[in-house]
């Protein structure tokens, strides 16, 4: 009976499992929306001081002002324990920069007055003394760290790596100077009090025993100039252009390889004169200061006729007052700059950022240097106060437009998007634009869903509504077993035996698919021919049986041919013929071979999701559909089809973020070559791809490390539209077609 003791347990004990079943799904869902959520805050947190702004804490500030004769070079060694600096009396000492005593004080051997300091590069230690009397005498610093009683102690030193005799640059006071310094050659450029410019080169080389390096006279030169005394000489990396920078604005570009020739000649904007100048880390760029707060990046860059041409580059602005000094950094493409009115600002050029402001002395600042981490600063004050900083700026070298906008590299002819996350050196500064990654993301995505979207849904339909339910037994499960193959699996197939083949017979691949589907029709309008007591012979819904010839056929014939028609219509290679007559690049691993693998590996998504999207439809609407005298097509296209909309638009979009998502098939068919380009016969490299590879690489806590952090937030965001929005359009048309 309903109401007896017996049944009422029953129905007790099922209302806890109900509700047990029901709490349980809850706390399951809640679970999975915190975890979202935790992976969410994680990379957040991860790539949040990319962009932190940076900051500085003054650690030393000299209190009193010295009489001490004008500081003309500054520098700091690694460990921002000492620093080093030179007078314009020839006296070269080393001093605490947290405190401000005298380490020790050194003479130089050469007794004429001081005139100018230059130094090799961001780089070496190397500087060039020019003097009064035409001489250059070449100076290093060295730095020793010893541990004595296990206390670090730094030792410093003085040394002349090329002798203490000067070289002899010419007759007078050496006005502005020079220097190159490269592992095989050296180069000096000298100008005068007339103008004119002194070149020198040298060989270098080294006594194997010793290990002692002696400079040997190379070419000799003279330029004369514009008449003016130059507010800056530089020399390029490769020692063959020599900059010369003028105070009117006039700039000289020099090419060492015809000596002869006339410089380049350019030129700041009017009403802008030259305060500061300096090469860039590498040695490609020249930055070049005014006297309205601007900074100016030049490099040589090859125009239409193959020839290098100096050409502005980016701008950068401090403030209004003129800059005073440029000292670059000595491991990224960064540089601190400071004006008249004692402002100081660290700025990175490839990303066109001004990381930090601040105003340091109101006096105004005569020299100043960063150490070679770039996290300290060293300055002396116009009236010859001496102060030093802990910088905090890890990340100076992101921002919104190198990662996502064109940047304008060196040595390259116009701003591009580039994804090259390390270098030979540090010369070459990283390049991380994510717009190819996340190009390539869309792109591999794109061409699978190409293949999978049609065959997988029209499989769909016709398995769900036209198929015999005993065929359905066995095509559904052998098509959702696809699924379990590992992509590994895949990709591994796709790199080493599908890549190959298309390459091979790119003519028969592609003529497979422009075929198989004409053939399919085809067959299908010839059986329509046929008496209707033979078609009638095959029961209804087991046609597709008929159809595996067809395409075995349809295969088959293009792939024979495929030799013939290379031969026949393409001069017998086909990748030269797209190449050259085209203009197509094609590589072996491509995005034709990615569509082909990824979207054999979404097929079984789509299908088995869309099917049951569409054998869900209610039984009565079809048969009151075709009671009502429409056809089976009829009642697919205006019943079925906008019922089970909701879950084939569903099914579409987890294909599409399953193809976004995707690692180990792109990871090992694409050739991984981040370039941005819709030519289906061009690799690829996806954001999932690229953390796989690089992630295990990167330095904990680097730059490279959060940027790889942030493509994954990128993925996480890309798989969070689509799929919101995936869900939004499914209860839209749940709406729309729920009342049928």
């Amino acid at each position: 009976m309903f109401n007896s003791p017996a049944m009422k347990r029953t129905r007790l004990i099922r209302a806890w499992k109900d509700r047990l079943a029901r709490q349980g799904i809850v706390i399951g869902g809640l679970f999975v929306i915190v975890a979202v959520m935790l992976i969410f805050f994680y990379l957040l947190w991860e790539v949040a001081p990319l962009f932190r702004n940076a900051h500085m804490e003054t650690v030393y500030q000299q209190a009193q002002a010295s009489d001490s004769p004008d500081t003309l070079y500054l520098a700091v060694e690694e460990q921002r324990d000492i620093g080093f600096r030179l007078t314009a009396d020839g006296q070269a000492s080393f001093v605490g920069v947290r405190d401000g005593r005298l380490v020790s004080q050194h003479t130089l051997p050469h007794a004429a007055p001081l005139t100018v300091v230059a130094r090799a590069d961001a780089i070496s230690d190397l500087v060039a003394l020019g003097y009064d009397d035409g001489q250059v005498l070449l100076l290093k610093q060295q730095y020793k760290v010893v541990y004595p009683d296990d206390v670090k102690t730094v030792l410093p030193s003085l040394e002349y790596p090329y002798g203490e005799t000067p070289i002899a640059m010419g007759d007078g006071a050496i006005q502005q100077l020079g220097l190159r310094n490269n592992s095989d050659s050296l180069a000096l450029v000298a100008a005068f009090a007339d103008g004119h410019l002194a070149v020198k080169t040298f060989s270098k080389r080294t006594n194997f025993m010793t290990g002692a390096t002696t400079l040997r006279a190379g070419d000799s030169l003279s330029w004369p100039g514009n008449g003016q005394v130059p507010q800056g000489i530089w020399v390029d990396a490769d020692s063959r252009f020599v900059f010369v920078v003028y105070d009117d604005g006039l700039i000289h570009a020099y090419d060492m390889d015809t000596p002869a020739a006339l410089p380049q000649e350019r030129r700041l904007p009017a009403g802008r004169k030259v305060t500061a100048s300096s090469l860039l880390l590498g040695g490609i760029s020249l930055l070049v200061g005014d006297s309205r707060g601007v900074i100016s990046q030049w490099f040589m860059v090859r125009d239409a006729d193959n020839r290098y041409r100096l050409t502005p580059v980016r701008e950068l602005k401090l403030d209004d007052a003129a800059i005073v000094t440029i000292r670059p950094e000595q491991r990224r493409k960064g540089f601190v700059a400071t004006d008249a009115s004692g402002h100081v600002g660290l700025f990175n050029a490839t990303a066109e950022r001004l990381a930090y402001k601040a105003q340091l002395d109101t006096a105004g600042i005569r020299q100043l240097a960063i150490s070679p981490r770039a996290d300290g600063l060293f300055w002396e004050t116009v009236d010859g106060r001496l102060s030093f900083a802990e910088v905090h700026n890890e990340h100076g070298d992101i921002s919104w437009s190198a990662l996502w906008g064109k940047v304008w590299y060196e040595n390259y002819d116009s701003p591009q998007y580039i994804w090259q996350s390390s270098a030979s050196n540090n010369d070459f500064e990283p390049k991380y634009s994510l717009m190819p990654l996340s190009f390539g993301t869309l792109k591999a995505a794109f061409y699978a869903m190409l293949l999978a979207t049609p065959l997988a849904i029209c499989g769909a339909i016709f398995t769900a509504y036209f198929m015999a339910p005993r065929l359905r037994t066995m095509i559904k499960p052998t098509i959702e077993l696809m699924e379990a193959l590992p992509t590994v699996i895949l990709g591994f197939l796709a790199g080493l035996w599908l890549a190959p083949l298309v390459e091979s017979t790119l003519p028969g691949i592609v003529s497979v698919l422009l075929v198989t589907p004409v053939c399919i029709l085809g067959a299908a309008y010839l059986w329509s021919l046929l008496p209707r007591r033979i078609r009638h012979a095959v029961p209804e819904g087991w046609e597709p049986i008929l159809l595996m010839p067809v395409i075995v056929f349809a295969v088959w014939v293009p792939m024979s041919l495929s030799g013939w028609m290379e031969v026949t219509f393409f001069g017998g290679d086909v990748r030269l013929w797209l190449d050259h007559e085209m203009g197509i690049p094609f590589d072996q691993r491509n995005a034709l071979v990615v569509g082909l693998a990824m979207g054999f590996a979404v097929i079984p998504t789509i299908f088995s999701i869309a099917e049951d999207a569409l054998f869900a439809v209610p039984k009565h609407l079809t048969n009151g559909s075709l009671a009502l005298g429409a056809t089976p097509w009829q009642t697919l296209t205006r019943v079925v089809l906008p019922t089970a909309s909701p879950g084939i638009f569903s099914a579409v979009m987890i294909g599409f973020g399953r193809a976004v998502g995707e690692t180990m098939i792109v990871l090992m068919a694409t050739g991984n070559t981040p370039v941005m380009s819709a030519n289906i016969f061009e690799g690829l490299r996806t954001l999932s791809a690229n953390i796989a590879v690089e992630l295990a690489e990167s330095e904990v806590a680097s730059t490279h490390f959060r940027i790889l952090f942030l493509a994954a937030l990128v993925l996480f965001l890309f798989t969070f539209v689509f799929n919101t929005t995936a869900e939004l359009v499914r209860h839209r048309l749940r709406r729309k077609y729920g009342s049928l």
